[in-house]
């Protein structure tokens, strides 16, 4: 008696891809690669890993994502590798590494699978994807204008704007900052018992974070914490004014949220979100903003930067919960109800696709039924093809003759003997 064979069970916080997810997985890339295209954004592709390194100085030791959400191994040769968990990082250490320095301003967007190991939840997994898009070298506000601008043009031509918020803040320049975080630290201070742990370990070197914590503790403090706005420099505000008068010209609707930060202390005036309250508690479907120091971190020159990140996952949901797929109609099925016709049959069932028509054909079963197999498919012509008295004949059937039907009749006219 043979073993019986366990079937293997996908790793707890992955997913597999298929059928109406998938089609509307694709769809959320076709559209980014042809947006990215309208707005001259070259592609890039970095490692699924790099150096462990890049990631902890970029993104901080001290960050939920280095500290516990990162896949870390040591190789074969002793070096510790990291799957990636963003792209920003990895683009930076490119852009430095292969002399990219020369394209700067440098547009540039990529996509594909990132890692983190967290809790799986609704539009997150362990293993997920995103769409990314940076502007490399520009220390103007028209760069995180027209980044903006992007980014809302996607989620308009997705079909998925409707109910999703821009929301924008500025961190102002180094000193707004500086001053900023000297008085949050002062502030928590004063009800440091109060805080969650996570806050207290936080307060002397990262108190920014604590205005984004979602522990309740947190939020009684962080309601009447200092805001940036009374720190902000005259250079700051005017920069931030630039981002905001952009938009506007661009006819973007954006919404001030002054309690939206980044943490890390390279990150400088524009932050931002697009959220929306239709995937549950995790609303920010697209997030991103100005990183000025990070390349600074990772051993290069000061290097002005900014950039975007969104889930291809929690995008696919919006668009299959909006409809935004088009109807799965073939253009074009086959019965091929005489197999003496086969070679006929599969000449114009490769022309058709050449001509950019979807088409399939029924070639196998019993003859006979083969039309009514056919028949029974939602497609836009059918094409029955036979042989009688030794002569091949085609039937053209369609419900509605339009512009595909006359395509098809062209092709199997011009393969006819």
């Amino acid at each position: 008696m043979s073993a019986k064979i366990e079937t293997p069970q996908a790793i707890r916080g992955t997913q597999d891809i298929f059928g109406a997810e998938a089609e509307a997985f694709a769809r959320v890339v076709e559209t980014f690669e042809r947006v990215r295209k309208l707005y001259r954004f070259r592609r890039a592709e970095m490692p699924v890993f790099e150096k462990t390194a890049v990631f902890s100085r970029s993104l901080g030791e001290t960050t939920d994502v280095v500290s516990k959400e990162m896949y870390s191994f040591e190789d074969r040769g002793g070096d510790s590798l990291t799957l990636r968990p963003e792209f920003t990082a990895g683009l930076a250490r490119a852009f430095l590494t292969n002399g990219w320095q020369q394209f700067a301003p440098l547009k540039v967007a990529t996509h594909g699978p990132l890692f983190r190991y967290e809790r799986p939840q609704k539009g997150r997994y362990r293993q997920f994807h995103q769409i990314d898009a940076e502007i490399v070298g520009a220390a103007e506000p028209l760069a995180d204008v027209e980044l903006l601008v992007m980014a809302d043009q996607l989620l308009k031509e997705l079909g998925i704007a409707e109910g999703v918020t821009l929301m924008l803040n500025t961190l102002g320049d180094a000193p707004s900052r500086e001053a900023w975080r000297l008085a949050l630290i002062e502030h928590f201070r004063a009800h440091r018992a109060e805080l969650s742990e996570d806050s207290q370990e936080r307060l002397e070197k990262n108190p920014l974070r604590i205005l984004d914590s979602k522990d309740p503790r947190d939020k009684v403090f962080t309601a009447d914490a200092p805001r940036i706005d009374d720190f902000l420099s005259a250079e700051a505000q005017d920069f931030f004014a630039a981002v905001t008068t952009g938009l506007d010209a661009a006819g973007v609707a954006w919404t001030r949220a002054p309690a939206l930060v980044r943490g890390l202390d390279y990150y400088r005036h524009t932050a931002f979100e697009f959220v929306t309250d239709r995937l549950g508690a995790q609303g920010t479907v697209l997030g991103g903003g100005r990183y000025d120091g990070l390349i600074e971190t990772l051993g290069g020159a000061h290097t002005p930067a900014v950039g975007w990140a969104a889930g291809i996952e929690r995008l696919a949901m919006l668009v299959a919960d909006a409809g935004g797929l088009p109807e799965d109609k073939l253009d074009v099925i086959i019965a091929l109800e005489d197999d003496a016709a086969r070679d006929f049959a599969i000449r114009a069932l490769a022309c058709l696709r050449h001509a950019e028509l979807s088409a399939d054909m029924i070639a196998t079963g019993s003859p006979r039924k083969r039309f009514d197999k056919a028949a029974k498919i939602n497609a836009g012509v059918l094409v029955a093809i036979n042989r009688r008295d030794g002569q091949l004949v085609t039937n053209l059937r369609s419900a509605e003759p339009d512009g595909r039907y006359a395509a098809v009749e062209q092709v199997i006219q011009s393969l006819l003997p």
